[in-house]
């Protein structure tokens, strides 16, 4: 695997440019090392994570909204403060049905949002 080396120590929500990345998302990766990753997500009422999965752990907080989540075979609909789980090359995916906001947890680092 290669190497991405940590990001700085402090990193400055403000100071950090929105990426988008799909229609009505967009992303700023918050802090990272090779093992693990914090970004925070940003979506549009009726904007949609499409279904994938990926060897990646990954833990989410909704920050703001409401989402409907779906992972493997269930499907919840969660609001500020609630959080999820989704283990290792899980099919998993969201439909946000009121503007908000997530923070996602990757371990290890998602190789794929690096540039």
């Amino acid at each position: 695997m290669k190497s991405f080396g940590t990001s700085k120590e402090f990193l400055l929500t403000n100071e950090i440019e929105w990426e988008t990345v799909g229609e009505g998302v967009k992303r700023k990766i918050m802090g990272y090392d090779d093992k693990i990753m914090l970004v925070h997500v940003d979506f549009e009422k009726d904007s949609i994570g499409p279904v994938h999965q990926h060897h990646h752990s990954q833990v989410t907080h909704v920050i703001s909204g409401i989402f409907e989540v779906t992972i493997g075979e269930k499907t919840e609909t969660l609001k500020a403060g609630d959080n999820f789980y989704i283990p290792t090359n899980v099919l998993h995916g969201a439909i946000c049905k009121a503007p908000g906001q997530l923070i996602d947890v990757f371990s290890p680092i998602r190789e794929d949002f690096m540039k």
